[in-house]
């Protein structure tokens, strides 16, 4: 099949207003042909000089050729003007398209699949991707009409009025035109790629630590969350300092080509003004001097027109590894789950097609059963739990609630019966009701305010003068790891969903805050399936059942005592966590 252009992918967002492109390709070339007039006209006004002098009384059309270089220079920036109104109204809707397009797909992307990416990359793409491609259509095309319809103008000019300096005038011009096409070639596009790449992995891990601010500074840790950031930098600056270091030189070849122009003609003038100087020969060197710089700003047009085109192409190629990342499954036919049991029948998953991060996982949660998955890091506890939760779906094997797979249960309705609250819940630049809100939009303001009351919330609330109204990150209004978890565990009570799934919920907290939220989810957990992710394993001495995953496989299961009595990885990862719990740092007298 016959990979599109890059254009062509672009004006299938464009609708009816794929035509304005057009025209403001024809308006631009038009302007350039307008451009090119009043040099006409200066050559008639240096000719009329010449031919009068010294008696300048004879030239008695100066002020006409004058006036008409002007009208036809005001022509050519009027007419580019309509070309740009043409271009930009194509190019903002095209962009407004494509950003709608991708966040259409987001949404119907698995969470996972979202998170996995990373929320900096997402936003780069959809912002930054569409705005290359807006630059591109509303500069850069029309531009390029008019680039290439200037070289032909001015070759005809430079042939007609004196074909021998012609002649020399192309030659640095071609010079330039070897060197550019040296610089923009494939090797190019690679470099563009990997400077995308670079800008893409800052940008993401930029906003991930200052997502992390409010931890890092809860537990001191500024120097080790800065580290990756600043790597990301440091990578960045290496590839830019090379990179500008290795097209020092073709830079600087070009810009000595394309200027040398000046050196060709006065070398050819001398070169012909052997047998005496003509008027002629004088005219045709003052007229050549004029208007070849006008070949250095085409050729430069030329050049940056090809390095947006490749910007264009990677910001395609981002914008398409989002739209061809597989949605959610939605089945035509739906079930509706009979209870909040869960159940897993031989799942697998793997993170990159090689190593299974989940291998023959079975496993059967019944309703209003607290279960806990513990096990090494890495050992796949939050990867089954977002299996349960459809944040991805699993390769091989079913989930089943309430004796029905997940992927026969509407999106709207399996979300009603989950609630998920992470170990880093996250919080938006709004009110402490309007967080709480979140989970059930119609809540009346007494059930938000009782569930923040059943989240051990109401000393937060109390410190504020606004109360619940008050608007998290405005005016230095922040709070810790610890109050965070407590407004998201609100938010959860709020939802009051059937099945709670617990990702490692008190691993930010303090301990004062700690007691708060295990007193939160002891309320929380009344009459629901709870799903724990812990490594702190004092949480889960009273699950009914605690599933030991290790290497993606379940290596033992039971409730606390049972697995204290087998000689097994549970009760050795229990006698380390008691160790490194009593173990205290020894403080000199000295």
């Amino acid at each position: 099949m016959k990979k599109q252009s890059n254009l062509s992918r672009l004006m299938q967002y464009a609708g009816g207003y794929k035509y304005l492109t057009y025209a403001s390709w024809a308006l631009s070339a038009l302007s350039a042909l307008c451009a090119l007039v009043p040099f006409i006209y200066i050559w008639q006004i240096i000719k009329e000089v010449l031919e009068s002098a010294p008696d300048f009384k004879n030239a008695v059309n100066l002020t006409h050729y004058g006036w008409m270089a002007v009208i036809f220079a005001l022509l050519s920036v009027f007419i580019y003007i309509c070309g740009l109104m043409c271009s930009h109204l194509s190019a903002f809707r095209i962009a407004a398209n494509m950003r709608r397009d991708c966040m259409r797909h987001i949404v119907k992307l698995p969470l996972g699949t979202a998170e996995s990416i990373g929320s900096g990359k997402l936003r780069k793409i959809v912002t930054d991707s569409s705005a290359a491609t807006e630059t591109y259509l509303a500069h850069r095309l029309p531009d390029k009409a008019g680039a290439i319809v200037t070289p032909v103008g001015l070759l005809a000019m430079l042939f007609i009025f004196d074909w021998r300096l012609g002649l020399l005038s192309l030659i640095p011009v071609i010079l330039g035109f070897l060197i550019m096409t040296k610089m923009t070639g494939k090797g190019m596009e690679q470099k563009m790629k990997e400077y995308q790449d670079a800008l893409a992995d800052m940008s993401n891990e930029a906003v991930e630590y200052v997502r992390g601010i409010p931890v890092v500074k809860t537990f001191g840790q500024t120097v080790f969350s800065f580290k990756r950031f600043k790597n990301s930098i440091d990578r960045y600056e290496k590839w830019v300092i090379a990179y500008t270091k290795a097209l020092r030189m073709p830079m600087m070849f070009y810009t000595t080509a394309i200027n040398a122009v000046f050196a060709f003609l006065i070398a050819g003038g001398m070169i012909l003004a052997c047998g005496g100087i003509t008027n002629e020969l004088l005219l045709n060197l003052l007229f050549y001097v004029i208007i070849t710089p006008v070949i250095a700003t085409t050729l430069t047009k030329i050049m940056f027109m090809s390095e947006d085109g490749m910007i264009v192409n990677d910001a395609i190629q981002r914008i398409d590894s989002v739209l061809n990342a597989p949605a959610l499954s939605v089945s035509m036919r739906t079930k509706n789950p009979r209870d909040n049991s869960v159940v897993l029948e031989n799942v697998s998953y793997s993170y990159d097609g090689k190593k299974d991060a989940l291998h023959n996982i079975s496993l059967h949660i019944k309703p209003c059963q607290t279960v806990a998955f513990v096990g090494p890091s890495g050992s796949g506890k939050t990867t089954l739990a977002n299996l349960i939760s459809r944040f991805f779906d699993a390769q091989k094997g079913r989930v089943l609630i309430g004796g029905v797979d997940i992927k026969e249960i509407k999106k709207e309705d399996l979300m009603n019966m989950v609630s998920y609250v992470f170990q880093d819940s996250r919080l938006v630049k709004t009110s402490i009701l309007e967080n709480v809100k979140m989970a059930k939009p119609g809540a009346s303001r007494e059930e938000v305010i009782q569930a923040l009351k059943s989240a051990q919330c109401e000393d937060i609330i109390k410190k504020f003068p606004n109360g619940v109204d008050t608007v998290i990150g405005a005016k230095g209004i922040y709070l810790s790891g610890g109050e965070q978890q407590r407004i998201a565990i609100a938010r959860a009570m709020l939802k009051n969903a059937p099945i709670l799934v617990l990702d490692e919920a008190t691993a930010f907290a303090d301990p004062d805050n700690e007691v708060l939220v295990q007193k939160a989810f002891a309320v929380m957990s009344k009459n629901k399936t709870v799903i724990m992710v812990a490594h702190r394993l004092t949480t889960v001495q009273n699950a009914d059942c605690i599933y030991v995953l290790k290497d993606g496989e379940i290596e033992e299961s039971g409730n606390h005592a049972e697995l204290m009595q087998n000689d097994g990885l549970y009760s050795r990862m229990w006698n380390e966590y008691q160790t490194s719990v009593h173990w205290k740092v020894g403080v000199s007298n000295d």
